[in-house]
């Protein structure tokens, strides 16, 4: 286990490091907010405050993120792969190359890809999206939706990814679009993580529009390789001074690589299962999001498929629109807060009936479709 962290009683598992806090990093680039602010339909997606829930967490408020419409899909993915196709074909006009189209070719459990076909579709290029196993019906026809080719994998995200860019290396006119990162391949999946910045930025402004100018002090994210987790704590731990949230990382018990890495303090892949949350069913951090992982992240949870779905039907019944992905957040939460240990785990937070808990709802159910009342569900 790494130093300066500790597990307590809790189920399902988790772990807390109190010296994440102390971290610093280098900001994101300012213009990444100013390209999504002019793209046609672009307008920032709620905060919700849902005192209810503050109540039960028994903390002062608590804000959830709703991210179930952005740029016209049902979550937040198309803010990073809007700003990496951008620099992608900027890019690829500077060098001179042939202005024909290009196939941007990625491998998706659903949110990732429709949004790298959606982009391709709106800016005159092709698509080549790669659809592991367990990917719902509705959300592979979603992508092929977008004029995308679809292989579909009998096979894991990780194996999925593997294909997608080998297709991609095997064509000159193709680029692959990764949301995740390994040793050779880091330049496009840190463009990704530079889009999901927006989201925090405007976290940062309807805070302080709702009168809480300090901002929040706990974050909780999901998290599938890490990237959106990455932003997070870039955004977080970039502010030179003044109060540094506490940051919670959210997974899947079928994939918990990020706190399986963080238990052992190294980077590491997992076997993966089956889980409701398809978005997050993956089974290695990404390379460019582990440091910031390691040394930033304040705590990680892994919770139930049932968990998930359960919160996913309190935050819909507060008329917030989740999917299990995105309701992760809201599980993930209850399990540190309200779980076996928790007043142990809350006061190494650094906690109390003050605290302002922002969750972050990746996606609306839309996203992830799921048959009413049975708790199962299909992919991100």
């Amino acid at each position: 286990m790494t130093e300066n962290a500790f597990s307590s009683p809790c189920t399902p598992p988790c772990l807390v490091r109190p010296g994440a806090r102390t971290w610093r990093c280098a900001p994101p680039p300012a213009e990444v907010r100013d390209f999504h602010a002019a793209l046609p339909g672009h307008s920032p997606t709620p905060l919700a405050e849902l005192p209810s829930l503050a109540a039960e967490l028994r903390v002062g408020r608590v804000f959830v993120k709703d991210e179930s419409s952005r740029l016209g899909l049902p979550a937040f993915k198309a803010l990073g792969a809007s700003w990496a196709v951008h620099r992608v074909l900027a890019e690829r006009a500077a060098s001179g190359e042939e202005p024909g189209p290009v196939t941007l070719v990625t491998a998706t459990d659903g949110n990732h890809g429709r949004a790298v076909a959606r982009t391709a579709r709106l800016l005159g290029q092709r698509a080549h999206v790669f659809v592991p196993q367990g990917v719902h019906p509705r959300a592979v026809a979603a992508i092929a939706a977008e004029r995308a080719t679809v292989t579909e994998v009998a096979g894991a995200y990780d194996e999925t990814v593997r294909l997608a860019a080998e297709a991609a290396a095997a064509r000159p006119d193709a680029v692959l679009v990764q949301d995740t990162a390994w040793a050779g391949y880091e330049r496009i999946p840190g463009w990704i993580v530079e889009g999901y910045s927006t989201l925090c930025a405007e976290i940062d402004e309807q805070l302080t529009e709702g009168g809480h100018v300090a901002g929040p002090d706990l974050v909780a994210v999901p998290v599938g390789v890490g990237s959106l987790a990455q932003a997070v704590v870039t955004h977080y731990r970039s502010r030179p001074s003044g109060r540094a949230p506490a940051l919670l990382s959210v997974e899947p018990e079928a994939a918990a690589c990020v706190l399986e890495s963080l238990g052992l303090g190294e980077p590491v892949s997992v076997s993966t299962g089956e889980t409701t949350m398809a978005g997050l069913n993956c089974g290695t951090p990404s390379s460019i999001a582990w440091p910031f992982l390691r040394d930033g992240l304040d705590a990680a949870v892994a919770v139930t498929d049932l968990d998930s779905a359960v919160a996913a039907d309190d935050l819909a019944a507060l008329g917030v629109s989740s999917g299990p992905c995105g309701a992760a957040s809201l599980a993930g939460v209850r399990v540190v807060l309200t779980g076996a240990g928790g007043e142990e785990r809350r006061t190494a937070l650094g906690l109390d009936a003050s605290s302002v808990v922002v969750l972050l709802s990746t996606e609306g159910p839309a996203a992830n479709p799921r048959a009413t009342g049975d708790h199962r569900t299909g992919g991100e």
